[in-house]
């Protein structure tokens, strides 16, 4: 087993969602899919570095992505396999056509299958026999992950890769002491909807080992990655961060002091002096850890 040492990406290229990347609700589509993409921006070269590292034999020629949201893993796994096909599954249609539209972009249109489904409902949809199951910050999100495991695994070719990548938890943008007039604000804003979290996605940030082993798989290896990665790394921290805070806003603001709620809304406020945009500290801070489990 193996454990990254603390990496700060950049790239061009997830939390996602309460679903296999379904909108959270309160949200639209719209939004949601706006959020995907800038936190695939972010995290792009993570991403591709989980995807080099994954202990595979041969080239897989067909993928399955699992709850590909906006795209962010199928078109970074068709960059590094230009010979695979992915089937690109999730239950959000307009994520879907999202990803549709960047595939055609990339004049990759003919070697995406978009397969619209719940992947909660029982049977699944037929999705061939992949050589590669891949499945980022989605596992999680499903209401039985017992019985997600046992059918991947019964899906996966024999000798083929379960690739689960999972967040620890959510992202932090400020340091511990910003803002200045209400140091710890971000950190109050997280617990105020920690029990939303508890009861929505109690297995975000869990250890997956067992499970997949108590499914039937080998882990071959495992990798935690530390991420942090500032404006002058990638364009979109800035927009992500302040998507996100707007999003908190609305869960956490029933909860929080006046002053706590001022200092939020002055971050919030993209043309004032305090905006999250012109942060010194800024940075997405977070933590991945990724699991490369196999089908004997």
């Amino acid at each position: 087993m193996s454990h990254a040492t603390p990496h700060q990406p950049s790239g061009t290229t997830p939390a996602h969602a309460t679903h296999p990347h379904r909108h959270d609700p309160g949200h639209a589509a719209g939004d949601q899919a706006d959020f995907l993409d800038l936190e695939a921006t972010v995290l792009a070269e993570d991403t591709a570095a989980v995807i080099a590292w994954l202990p595979l034999k041969t080239a897989p020629r067909h993928i399955v992505d699992l709850g590909c949201g906006t795209g962010a893993g199928t078109l970074a796994l068709l960059e590094r396999f230009p010979s695979a096909e992915v089937t690109a599954v999730d239950t959000s249609a307009a994520h879907l056509d999202r990803l549709r539209q960047k595939a055609a972009a990339a004049g990759a249109a003919g070697r995406v299958r978009l397969v619209h489904a719940d992947l909660d409902a029982t049977p699944w949809p037929g999705l061939g026999t992949p050589d590669l199951v891949w499945a980022s910050a989605s596992l999680h999100h499903m209401a039985d992950q017992g019985s997600a495991l046992r059918t991947v695994y019964a899906l996966l070719a024999p000798g083929g890769l379960f690739a689960v990548v999972e967040p620890a938890g959510s992202p932090r943008f400020l340091p511990p002491d910003a803002p200045e007039t209400a140091p710890g604000l971000e950190e109050r804003c997280h617990a105020t909807v920690a029990h939303h979290h508890a009861a929505h996605v109690p297995h975000r940030g869990a250890d997956w080992g067992a499970p997949l082993t108590g499914a039937g798989f080998t882990i071959d290896d495992e990798r935690r990655r530390t991420i942090d990665v500032g404006p002058d790394r990638s364009d979109a921290v800035g927009p992500y961060a302040l998507l996100s805070l707007r999003r908190m806003r609305g869960s956490a603001a029933a909860a929080l002091s006046a002053e706590d709620l001022t200092a939020l809304d002055r971050l919030l406020d993209t043309g004032g002096p305090h905006s999250i945009l012109r942060h010194p500290g800024l940075s997405v801070r977070t933590e991945r850890t990724a699991w490369a489990a196999r089908r004997p």
